[in-house]
């Protein structure tokens, strides 16, 4: 695929159905009693990872189109795989579903695509110990015919789960991995569960689990579960996903003459910091028609075509636009003066390290980029040129880059431009829908 230079973007579109709210779904429908409908379900290769293993522990999960209804079984209703738990190039499902594993009878053993086994997993497998599961991890090279002990901290691993202690985890970083792996083991345990976090990290999983019938609390940043709740199904509406929404906020403010609306976008405040650094670059955005779809507030985002300018990129908003970074960067390659994105320390065990994977691009577009450990330092307001893209396999690279190359002179290209399918299937045909 080749990309070149157009000059106006208009209309309205809807996103896909947010991965995060997606993937919970589909896990606490699993572990509640009777059915849950999941509507505007993302059909993400990522999610369909997560029905995939669910599957497997012996949920039924019927899907049509973006409709999902799960058939849980209960707390205590998933049945051992006979078979390695395989969630591809998906992070939320392993991490999270450690937690509702950690707290089984039987032994699971999970594994993923290459990028997974790059992941660092010490995170959960640390708290999750702690509590009680016991953990082994395999060499991937000659797993599973061949297994081989490894002292890593990565997938491929083993869990035994069981009866599980009750804990308050310190976590060292803000992660809604993290603190769901934590949260969901903590149904299982034998009293309160609590993780406090440096920074508040998006709460999904708080405010879901609440709606299906758990005992939760949250206080500034700490999160408490109480054990042994019983779970009801529910119907689940899920917002599109503002990650997905990002690219085009991001499209329509740097491309001139451009105006677009983007439909029925959920703006949790523990996820929209891309809505405040869009507009502390000086991005016009207005959010109409705000209302709360199945506890999480949802509006449309207005964007038109503006003159950003630097900002900084730092503290608690981190977490909240965490995943939005790499396009933030591409906005910040085109707006005038310097950006500097700091404590983003986690860009680099992403799908990619997302801070030399964007900082090679941009460079190669003709940006003038200097990393840094926790992020990096864009000085904007240079041409940008078409160039040779590496994605890694990393959908949030190819995306931001298909924005640069929709506004960069010559032609941009792609070594993997399908790795969009992990969050944003129809992402390709959606911009052509806008062009003008």
């Amino acid at each position: 695929m080749e990309l070149t230079r157009k000059h106006s973007f208009h209309g309205e579109l809807t996103v896909p159905g947010d991965k995060s709210i997606s993937h919970r779904g589909i896990m606490f429908g699993a572990i509640s009693n009777g059915l849950t409908e999941v509507t505007n379900f993302l059909r993400g290769a990522d999610c369909l990872s997560t029905i995939s293993c669910f599957r497997q522990l012996g949920i039924d999960i019927e899907t049509d189109g973006s409709r999902a209804l799960i058939h849980g079984k209960g707390l205590r209703g998933l049945k051992k795989s006979q078979q390695v738990l395989n969630v591809g190039n998906s992070g939320t499902t392993l991490r999270l579903i450690s937690g509702i594993l950690a707290g089984q009878s039987f032994q699971s053993i999970l594994n993923g695509d290459a990028s997974i086994q790059k992941r660092p997993m010490r995170r959960i497998l640390t708290p999750l110990s702690e509590m009680g599961a016991r953990f082994q991890c395999w060499d991937p090279v000659h797993f599973p015919e061949h297994p081989t002990k490894s002292s890593s901290d990565r997938a491929p691993f083993t869990i035994q789960g069981g009866k599980l202690r009750h804990i308050h985890y310190q976590s060292p970083i803000a992660s809604a991995q993290v603190k769901s792996s934590i949260l969901l083991a903590g149904l299982y345990a034998d009293g309160i569960t609590r993780v406090t976090e440096p920074v508040l990290s998006r709460n999904h999983t708080e405010l879901m689990l609440a709606s299906f019938g758990a005992n939760i609390l949250s206080t500034g940043t700490t999160a408490a579960v109480w054990p042994e709740p019983v779970l009801e199904g529910q119907s689940i509406q899920v917002p599109g996903d503002i990650s997905s929404a990002a690219y085009f906020i991001a499209l329509g403010l740097i491309c001139p003459n451009s105006e677009l609306l983007i439909q029925n976008v959920g703006v949790n405040p523990t996820r929209s910091g891309i809505l405040k650094a869009a507009q502390a670059m000086g991005g016009s955005l207005t959010l109409l028609n705000e209302h709360t779809v199945s506890g999480e507030p949802v509006a449309d985002i207005l964007v038109k075509s503006s003159s950003l300018h630097g900002a900084v990129i730092q503290g608690e908003i981190i977490p909240t636009l965490i995943d939005e970074l790499p396009i933030i960067a591409v906005m910040a390659a085109f707006a005038e003066g310097d950006t500097v994105i700091k404590d983003a320390q986690e860009l680099k065990v992403k799908e990619s390290d997302r801070i030399a994977s964007v900082t090679e691009n941009l460079t190669a577009m003709g940006a003038d980029v200097v990393p840094a450990e926790d992020g990096m330092t864009i000085h904007g307001g240079r041409p940008l040129q078409g160039a040779r893209i590496r994605t890694y396999g990393d959908h949030r690279i190819a995306m931001a880059f298909a924005v640069a190359g929709l506004n960069a002179d010559g032609v941009t290209s792609f070594d993997d431009e399908n790795c969009v399918t992990v969050s944003y299937p129809s992402f390709y045909e959606d911009i052509n829908k806008l062009l003008n």
